[in-house]
């Protein structure tokens, strides 16, 4: 489904109207394509905290240009910023975030990518907390300021995981974190500080076994294509009704399928017993299934409450319980759940829908602290994702959604991908109890 006002703002009286009325101007957002670096361009780097003197390193690894002197009098454009503001104890040393940005910001390319550096909060005390809890409204506020398609992070990394930002600073510098904004991400606040090795960069997921439910269409679809093109070998799981959709696309992928219902009492250890028999465990599991049956609380039916519940949410706990319980999960394994914005801010008519999307962020909130051996659970919030779903959607409703955050416009299924396949990464094993909103900073909840 095309974005047919962003179409229309292109055009010639598309922008004259967009200039005169002050309606919203969606950019054309980049988005990453197989093969290409990371980040086209250079990256300043700023700061003095814990992580100054590796960032460069850190980068270069990547494969990306940095500099930590930049230059706002010749011309030059950057492509992103990077700030290390650890150092900062107290709030009258916040101006360092004014001093380093205000002269680039003008100098920022098409598309640029912010990312602010802080010490987890809750791990410092006095002076220092205020002013690191000050990071996230700075980091919020600029996401809404900068315009052109960029894109503004907070990465509070734990005293001792500063070894542990790659492959993080890979995915929120890169064109792959298009659709996501305004958000904070935790690095090291959960069990490990330490990232697995990388083999691979651009197939870090190579050798990997990767089970997504409801993985026949939409967004399921999108996050084994893209799984699959980082190296992973994809078990795709969907009703006895999408079967043909499922087994066309894992012939396509060159994976492998099993067609059940996973809110059938046994669907936790037929699940198990294939992924163990077949493929000797699996390394990342992705509960995408989800189904809506929306109504007023005061008109729903127990069947459209019971039916969502146990979808979205008892079924990724069922599966996820066996799945540990019979170690299927291999070491320095991920488990991601599929939330969303409704489970966040609540949506009209989705009582049902929004307490079983809450309900995964208590469920990773649950497990982040429980999980052994290197294995982590994370989830993607999305907020309007343009899918067949959405397009049946009313056009003013439609209309509304999309533009109700930072970037105008609403997100595609592969943003969703990208952002599990960052969680993922094996160098993502310090990336632990997280819940990243893929909305294009929406304006409504946090």
């Amino acid at each position: 489904m095309s974005d047919r006002y962003q179409g229309f703002t292109a055009s010639p009286i598309g922008k004259l109207l967009v200039k005169n009325l002050g309606l919203p101007s969606p950019m054309k957002l980049e988005r990453y394509v197989e093969g290409a670096p990371l980040v086209d361009g250079t990256v300043a780097v700023g700061g003095r905290g814990r992580l100054a003197e590796s960032l460069p390193g850190l980068l270069d690894l990547l494969g990306i240009a940095s500099t930590t002197q930049p230059d706002t009098g010749d011309g030059t454009t950057y492509k992103g910023l990077v700030f290390d503001a650890t150092a900062i104890t107290s709030s009258d040393q916040l101006h360092a975030l004014r001093d380093f940005f205000t002269p680039l910001l003008r100098s920022l390319d098409t598309c640029p990518r912010v990312v602010v550096i802080g010490t987890p909060p809750e791990q410092v005390s006095g002076a220092e907390r205020v002013a690191q809890r000050a990071l996230e409204g700075f980091t919020r506020s600029l996401g809404k300021e900068i315009g052109r398609g960029g894109t503004v992070q907070l990465v509070h990394v734990a005293d001792g995981a500063e070894a542990a930002v790659t492959s993080t600073l890979a995915f929120l510098l890169s064109p792959k974190s298009a659709y996501v904004s305004g958000q904070v991400v935790r690095v090291g606040a959960h069990g490990t500080r330490e990232a697995a090795e990388v083999n691979d960069w651009q197939r870090p997921l190579g050798g990997k076994i990767a089970l997504v439910t409801g993985a026949s269409r939409g967004i399921g679809a999108e996050v084994a294509r893209v799984l699959h093109r980082d190296g992973a070998t994809v078990v795709g799981v969907d009703v006895p009704q999408a079967a043909d959709g499922l087994v066309r696309l894992m012939k396509e992928l060159n994976g492998d399928w099993l067609t059940l219902d996973i809110t059938a009492k046994d669907a936790p250890q037929r699940i198990a017993h294939h992924l163990q028999e077949k493929h000797g465990g699996v390394d990342i599991v992705v509960h995408n299934a989800g189904i809506t049956r929306d109504k007023k609380l005061a008109n729903m039916k127990e069947e459209g409450w019971d039916s969502v519940i146990a979808v979205n949410l008892t079924a990724p706990e069922k599966i996820t319980r066996e799945l540990l319980d019979q170690g299927v999960i291999n070491h320095n394994g991920s488990i991601v759940g599929v939330a969303s914005i409704a489970g966040i801010a609540g949506n009209v008519g989705q009582t049902n829908y929004a307490a079983s999307k809450a309900g995964v962020i208590g469920f990773v909130d649950s497990l982040a602290d429980e999980l052994k051996d290197g294995i982590t659970v994370n989830a993607v919030a999305p907020g309007f994702i343009i899918t067949a779903m959405t397009a049946a959607v009313p056009f003013a409703t439609r209309e509304v959604g999309q533009r109700l955050n930072a970037m105008a416009q609403g997100g595609l299924p592969v943003d969703v991908a990208e952002t599990i396949a960052w969680y993922a990464n094996p160098g993502s094993t310090a990336v632990n109890g997280n819940v990243v909103r893929v909305c294009g900073q929406m304006m409504l909840g946090a």
